[in-house]
């Protein structure tokens, strides 16, 4: 199966930004690939965190789901929209929600992101909790791809990278790809994305597939980039370091069972 981690340079502009994840929804889907995922925010990121409030959604209508499930149908294309702000359980926040769309146009999955980031190194200050409410249940949909296979598909956000729990309780329900999209700071991406990442792939025997936010961004936050596919191995299939653009890799799953059957690690798990 081919698969397109979409990256991004999101602004404070939502139409904009539409824009922007249309026009390369199009090139991944006229590069074959048959699941496209957006970076977290890919809607948005505004000059404050509680922009976020302005364009939230009910779960199941507005105009961002409804760009998803259009895009989705126009190009017969699974896509996984980052996160967009879907409205929370009090009037002052929301959740930073990752949803799965069929070629249909239908929604097949919801996951909130669980774990809130925050961070504060005396010159960065970040604290998510301040206009989130916490997702609480992990999410996965299943894909029957034109290579016969069906994927088991697990969904994460960005922070959740760093809680190893969550892709082992995934890696213990037959979950075999993992997705993070993800807006991960310069200074943390620089430090830990790609080692984070390939862990999560090798210790669950799982392709991992990372959309990234990656660049300058007009209220002066810089992101870490390095949109990357990784197989079960730890091996980088593709990446992008920075800027706009679609990361293609193919999956394979006859070779994702050779991995599992020659190193049967899953199956020695004892805590």
């Amino acid at each position: 199966m081919k698969i397109a981690a979409i990256q991004m340079v999101s602004t404070g502009e939502v139409a904009h930004n539409l824009q922007q994840a249309a026009a390369l929804l199009q090139q991944a889907a006229e590069q074959g690939a048959e699941l496209a995922v957006l970076p977290e925010y890919f809607c948005l990121i505004g000059q404050h965190d509680a922009d976020k409030l302005a364009i939230q959604e009910p779960f199941g209508s507005g105009p961002i789901q409804q760009f998803l499930a259009e895009a989705a149908q126009r190009w017969k294309l699974w896509i996984v929209g980052g996160t967009l702000p879907l409205t929370g359980a009090g009037d002052n926040k929301v959740f930073n929600s990752s949803l799965a769309f069929n070629p249909e146009g239908h929604c097949v999955a919801r996951y909130d992101k669980i774990h809130l980031f925050r961070f504060d190194n005396g010159r960065e200050s970040y604290d998510e909790s301040r206009v989130l409410d916490r997702g609480h249940l992990p999410a996965r949909f299943a894909l029957p791809s034109r290579d016969g296979h069906t994927w088991q598909i697990g969904m994460s956000v960005c922070y959740d990278l760093r809680f190893a729990e969550l892709y082992r309780a995934y890696a213990a329900e037959g979950v075999d790809l993992l997705l993070v999209p993800a807006a991960f700071t310069h200074t943390t991406g620089k430090a830990h994305w790609e080692v984070l990442l390939r862990a999560r792939a090798i210790e669950n025997l799982a392709y991992v597939v990372a959309a990234a936010q990656g660049g300058v961004h007009p209220n002066g936050r810089q992101t870490w980039g390095q949109s990357m596919a990784i197989d079960p191995w730890g091996h980088v299939l593709a990446q992008l370091p920075q800027g706009e653009g679609v990361v293609l890799a193919g999956l394979d799953a006859l070779a994702l069972q050779q991995w599992r059957s020659q190193l049967p690690a899953l199956q020695h798990r004892v805590l």
